[in-house]
């Protein structure tokens, strides 16, 4: 029988969910849930000076926001020192790891000739084989795996390949030091095995870390995990991928970007890993796809506007009384007041007319302010250039034309608005432009019939009125 599929995400909170673990976090999530396994989170928070509470939060709500919470509660590594001190000393006891009585100065003047012999930095097993009796009395030691000297380790990667390192150049590492604490290798290893996880799924920046890991499974004789190395998120320039490409952290793309985290996640998903030609992959889809069988070994590139396309197609997917509640406070933001409290009425009503061409809910925001301004309009220079006096003749009779207009439907409007454009002898467009601006302020907008619609009839007659005072002015 088969065991259960289990994977883990292991984050250090050092700093926010940047976009390559929340990838990272993505393959591991979308692995358990095709096998029907097992998602695990671990906070790897053994480095007490830079992990923070409020990074542990951050990555979290970065999680949460993208629908990749973990199925049981989290493991803090840091409360299980306790158990990864018992595993050093139980290497000790069986033969598999030793005390090394090295001091820092012996080391130091080991690494300079090394450096000088132009060798690999690697501690030389000095104390391998030396009764600790040789040492001085009470003199401090930290615990050191016995790596094997002899032969090769070999890993079968799961999107690797084949990868073998000869024994030789692993070195005996330490586990313990000299104050107790365990080393993060040791910790790492010690969890996994605890927590079950079958797949090792990670970037490819801890390959050569399997290796040593490797012997510290080995000697426990504890199964190995299925590894999966997968290849880092370079920019779009295929640089290591840094702020300047996107390289923010998750909140980011949320808060200030305005994306939605279904396309967020698509794009990810879409970053080293693909099925034939298909961009738009939902995530009950994305689902029933993915194996790591489909991830490449060339690193991606990360391509802000690929995501914004997909965050466009999203929206349009995306239901409009969510859409309305994600945009109202950034109208409001906008606005820099309080929106009415038929607001998110107003603006579900409005996001068939407002999405189609958005990317961003930031551009749908944006595209909203119209709806909730105050006569007299802030006009911007465009829209100023529009209504000139060449345009009052226009704005009047198609105030006219609208006053009679009994049932305010788009139908009725776009009828009454062609009749002024027919009779004056010009395109529609010609008629639209002023229009407009005139309603809006902007000489962007959602169609000029839909505008009209969702302002009202009132206030686009009060408008249209306020616009030709201003023009006369």
């Amino acid at each position: 029988m088969n065991k259960q599929v289990v994977t883990r995400f292991a984050p250090s909170p050092t700093g926010f969910l940047h976009i390559g673990g929340a990838r990272t976090a993505l393959f591991n999530w979308l692995y358990a849930r095709h096998h029907g396994g097992k998602f695990l989170l671990r906070v790897e928070d053994t480095d007490r000076a830079r992990s923070t509470e409020e990074a542990v939060a951050a990555i979290f709500d970065g999680l949460e926001w993208l629908g990749l919470g973990g199925d049981e509660p989290a493991v803090f590594q840091f409360e299980r020192t306790p158990r990864h001190a018992e595993v050093a000393n139980q290497l000790l006891e069986a033969g598999h790891a030793y005390r090394c009585y090295a001091t820092p100065e012996e080391l130091a003047e080991l690494r300079e000739q090394q450096r000088a012999a132009k060798q690999p930095m690697r501690y030389d097993g000095r104390w391998r084989d030396r009764s600790p009796a040789e040492a001085p009395e009470g003199a401090p030691f930290v615990i050191r795996i016995k790596a094997p000297r002899d032969g090769e380790t070999v890993i079968e990667d799961q999107v690797q390949g084949r990868v073998v390192v000869q024994n030789a150049e692993l070195d005996d590492m330490i586990l313990l030091r000299s104050d107790g604490t365990p080393t993060y290798m040791l910790a790492v290893v010690v969890d996994d095995h605890d927590m079950g996880v079958t797949h090792v799924i990670r970037g490819d920046d801890h390959l050569n870390n399997a290796f040593r890991q490797l012997s510290i499974i080995k000697a426990m004789g504890w199964q190995e995990p299925t590894y999966a190395h997968i290849p880092l998120i370079h920019g779009s320039d295929g640089a290591k991928l840094s702020k300047r490409h996107g390289a923010l952290g998750v909140d980011a793309y949320r808060d200030d970007m305005g994306m939605l985290p279904e396309a967020v996640l698509n794009y990810l998903l879409r970053l080293g890993w693909g099925h034939g030609d298909e961009e738009f992959i939902p995530i009950a889809r994305a689902i029933e796809l993915f194996d790591i069988s489909g991830v490449g070994r060339s690193p991606s590139r990360f391509d802000i506007k690929k995501l914004e396309n997909l965050n466009g197609h999203h929206l349009r997917e995306a239901d409009d009384s969510r859409l309305a509640a994600l945009v109202a406070p950034r109208v409001a933001d906008r606005l820099g007041k309080v929106l009415p409290e038929n607001g998110l009425g107003i603006l579900t009503q409005a996001m068939a007319s407002l999405k189609p061409r958005a990317k961003t809910l930031n551009e749908i925001a944006e595209g909203a302010e119209f709806l909730f301004k105050t006569c007299p309009l802030d006009f911007d220079e465009k829209a100023s250039a529009l209504l000139e006096d060449s345009a009052r003749a226009l704005l009047v009779k198609t105030a006219d034309a609208l006053h009679p207009v009994q049932s305010w439907t788009v139908e009725a409007i776009e009828d009454a608005i062609r009749r002024v454009a027919e009779d004056a002898g010009l395109g529609l467009g010609k008629v639209a432009q002023p229009l407009r601006a005139a309603l809006t302020g902007r000489t962007t907008s959602p169609g000029i019939f839909d505008v009209l619609f969702l302002l009202g009839k009132e206030e686009s007659l009060e408008r249209l009125a306020d616009a030709g005072h201003a023009t006369a002015g």
